[in-house]
């Protein structure tokens, strides 16, 4: 793990950030000698999936689904 001084990582936060990123290696900032601060890359991104679809396959449709489920003769509505 490469060590590197308070002093220089505040004069270079950014590139040390960046550096980490790329390289996927910690970074131990050190003041006066002593650990103050680790800097980890992220963990790896979780590949998420499409909501639209996600249940593609597993449903399945029994009947019509297309008329009304009850007869339309029972609707009040209808009976004018």
């Amino acid at each position: 793990m490469e060590q590197i001084a308070i002093s220089k990582f505040k004069a270079t936060c950014l590139a040390v950030l960046e550096r980490v990123r790329k390289t996927g290696q910690s970074i131990l900032v050190t003041r006066f000698g002593e650990p103050v601060a680790q800097i980890d890359p992220p963990a790896p991104a979780a590949t998420s999936e499409r909501w639209l679809g996600s249940m593609r396959g597993s449903m399945k449709i029994l009947g019509d689904i297309v008329s009304p489920a009850t007869d339309p003769d029972d609707w009040e509505v209808l009976r004018d």
